[in-house]
């Protein structure tokens, strides 16, 4: 098979005077967790929709293990995608559901009770879905997505309604996913996990991609040079760092980042002036700093925050 994984290039779209897609071009290699997050409005709905062929573009292309999606003769056997949770009959039980997706694929029933295992929902396979939870359905979501075998996988916000469990049960499932050799694009709002389960992230905003690099890459370079310091002398500290070349900026009471200086020079010159401190560490951004800072030009709508609105 060639061409693995997925590969958009170039995607441009409008919808009416609306500019949904701007150029988004990014790919999705094999092996691999790639989170793919971006602002509300930013064309990560457009593009999943795209990929799936369920969207025309004016310009670009977006390939799946090498060929447009409606071009591959068997569809759900090279991408398995979960773009909405809720898209089941009520009525039917989560292995009916599964089976007459099956059914269409020519599959049976062995391949449907082996991924209901894979996900969690023996126990509940014979309940009507519509009494399913929201966690409940994303798995049931993912195992029809898993029904083809397929060695590229699409998952729009998957970790949405899972309980603590669920979620640490999801972040090592897209892993193993991934160890198998598969291409796993996951679309999601919250950094924390996209943090804890992907290798590489793609961030998008007003329509095009604006980063794609390794998360460890990413968090490296937003991270900086700086410096935490926790002191109870924040003006005498920051009056002797300084005077030695640093740049000192308050965040939090009794915390200051330091910039320009590594933390064993920091707390050497602390020593020397006897500048008391509790802590001298590296700072390590996180990847919601890294997305803030990334996506603050891209944001549709912004709002004060608490502390604003209230001056």
């Amino acid at each position: 098979m060639s061409a693995p994984g997925i590969v958009v290039d170039g995607l441009h779209k409008r919808y009416g005077r609306a500019l949904a897609l701007d150029g988004m071009s990014f790919s999705v290699r094999p092996g691999v967790v790639t989170g793919f997050v971006g602002p509300n409005g930013a064309g990560k709905s457009t593009t999943m929709r795209v990929i799936l062929g369920l969207d025309a573009v004016e310009a670009g292309t977006a390939l799946v293990n090498g060929k447009p999606y409606r071009d591959l003769r068997h569809p759900l056997n090279h991408l398995g995608s979960l773009l909405d949770a809720a898209a089941l009959h009520p009525t039917r039980s989560g292995r009916s559901h599964l089976l007459w997706l099956a059914h269409a694929q020519g599959l049976n029933g062995r391949r449907v009770d082996e991924v209901i295992e894979r996900v969690g929902l023996t126990s509940v396979a014979r309940r009507k879905a519509g009494g399913y939870s929201l966690g409940m359905r994303q798995r049931l979501g993912i195992a029809a997505a898993l029904l083809g075998d397929p060695p590229t996988l699409m998952l729009d916000e998957p970790f949405n309604g899972m309980d603590p469990d669920g979620i640490v049960w999801m972040r090592a499932f897209l892993r193993s996913l991934a160890a198998e050799g598969r291409a796993v694009l996951v679309s999601s709002h919250l950094m924390s996990e996209v943090q804890d389960t992907a290798d590489r992230l793609v961030v998008v905003g007003r329509g095009r991609a604006i980063a794609e690099a390794a998360v460890a890459d990413l968090i490296a370079a937003s991270s900086g040079n700086r410096v935490l310091l926790r002191t109870t002398a924040g003006a005498h500290a920051t009056r002797v760092l300084v005077h030695a070349g640093a740049t000192v900026a308050t965040t939090v009471p009794d915390a200051l980042t330091v910039s320009g200086l590594p933390a064993v020079r920091v707390a050497a010159l602390l020593g020397e002036q006897r500048v008391p401190f509790s802590e001298v560490s590296a700072h390590r951004a996180t990847l919601e700093d890294v997305y803030l800072e990334l996506t603050r030009d891209a944001v549709e709508f912004h709002a004060a925050t608490p502390t604003e609105a209230s001056r």
